[in-house]
């Protein structure tokens, strides 16, 4: 599991969605599977049942779209059966988060695009309103907790009193 499936996994907990992925789809005769499914993810109370396909990949955009395509079409095919509970008309949104794309890609496989950009942001309008000292992150959440106390480090005063690597000792390694 790469960092995005990781941070897509946490924020869609922390917005109180049941989550599963990586989940492995299809199993064959001979052995194996046709392939897997990054993230899925329901929230009954808003009635959200999402998938999400990661990638870090600078592929062409051709090349995207065939390799993506064959996502949600497993993703269409596989992921009810991981949630049996779901109401059966509860759609299926996908979403190709993706974190080498231009901002005016809107879809691609069949499936919403959204930028890694666009999901940061996204994370840090969620934690507006919160505080590592009042409403903290669950520590079971360390990547949105990094990023609560990332957002409330730059909100803060500029500068610093105090490093853990001196002045002296920042020559760069390389």
């Amino acid at each position: 599991m790469n960092h995005l499936e990781q941070l897509v996994r946490e924020w869609l907990t922390y917005r109180g969605y049941l989550v599963q992925g990586p989940v492995l789809v299809g199993p064959r005769k001979s052995g194996g599977y046709e392939g897997e499914l990054d993230v899925l993810g329901l929230n009954l109370a808003t009635c959200h049942f999402v998938h999400v396909e990661c990638s870090l990949d600078a592929l062409s955009w051709d090349q995207r779209e065939v390799r993506f395509a064959g996502k949600f079409e497993r993703g269409r095919r596989f992921a009810r059966a991981h949630f049996p509970f779901a109401p059966t008309d509860l759609p299926l949104d996908q979403v190709a988060l993706l974190h080498f794309a231009s901002p005016s890609d809107r879809r691609i496989g069949g499936a919403r695009l959204v930028t890694g950009r666009a999901f940061v942001q996204e994370i840090l309008a969620g934690l507006d309103g919160t505080s590592s000292a009042t409403l903290a992150v669950p520590s079971h959440l360390p990547l949105i907790r990094t990023l609560q106390l990332a957002k409330e480090a730059y909100a803060g005063q500029p500068g610093r009193s105090a490093s853990i690597i001196p002045d002296e000792a920042t020559a760069s390694p390389r």
